[in-house]
């Protein structure tokens, strides 16, 4: 019996020593990184059967700023420079704003991803999540739940490529809601104008100010 108990103490210690090695190699490759660019897809499953799939280019830029352009099944913008953030859509008579220190959204924390990134702080019970069938038989699956969101946001998961660029992204709402990011051909150091992380409303159309970007 004791043996058995020391066992399952070494598996359970190396356990998370390989989530703490994981997160950190994590960590190293985005840190190490002024900007990126990815395609992405985004999958939303919502009460009572409600189904959403959009897809377009994100860019990512030191410090904070952020640009998700939505190509299908409409064009949408999403993008803040790190101070403000705005969302519209073409052709519509509004433009929403907010200061990212007020912004509600799923999509935000994402543009903390280069520079800023430490999973286990910003992670509440990060675990390797077995249980979990990866995109790709080779990644690895981490669970968690992000700090100060426990009230909305029953888990997020993560899949971690061989080379540790996260893939995937899940998050699971308390409500019952699931919003997926997948994350493909995914471009380093690529050079982008900060310009592309600025917004100026096009004529005539009304800026409404909004804690909550949501589409």
């Amino acid at each position: 019996m004791l043996r058995a108990l020391i066992l399952l103490l070494l598996a359970l210690s190396a356990f998370a020593q390989n989530v703490c090695d994981i997160a950190r190699q994590v960590d190293r490759r985005y840190n190490n990184l002024q900007s990126m660019e990815s395609n992405f897809t985004e999958i939303y499953r919502g009460p009572g059967g409600m189904n959403r799939t959009e897809s377009g280019t994100l860019y990512l830029k030191r410090s904070g700023k952020m640009r998700w352009d939505y190509r299908e099944p409409r064009p949408k913008l999403f993008l803040s420079d790190g101070r403000t953030a705005w969302f519209y859509v073409p052709g519509e008579q509004q433009a929403r704003k907010t200061s990212v220190k007020k912004l509600e959204d799923l999509r935000s924390p994402i543009r903390y991803l280069l520079g800023k990134t430490k999973l286990q702080k910003e992670f509440a019970a990060l675990s390797l999540a077995p249980d979990v069938k990866p995109l790709d038989a080779a990644d690895i699956v981490l669970r968690g739940v992000p700090k100060g969101t426990e009230d909305r946001i029953d888990q997020v998961l993560l899949e971690i490529t061989p080379d540790r660029r996260i893939r995937r992204l899940v998050i699971e709402e308390a409500d019952g809601a699931t919003t997926e990011f997948r994350f493909t051909d995914q471009k380093e150091n690529v050079p982008i104008a900060d310009s592309r992380f600025r917004f100026t409303p096009p004529a005539g159309v009304q800026t409404v100010e909004a804690t909550d970007l949501a589409q």
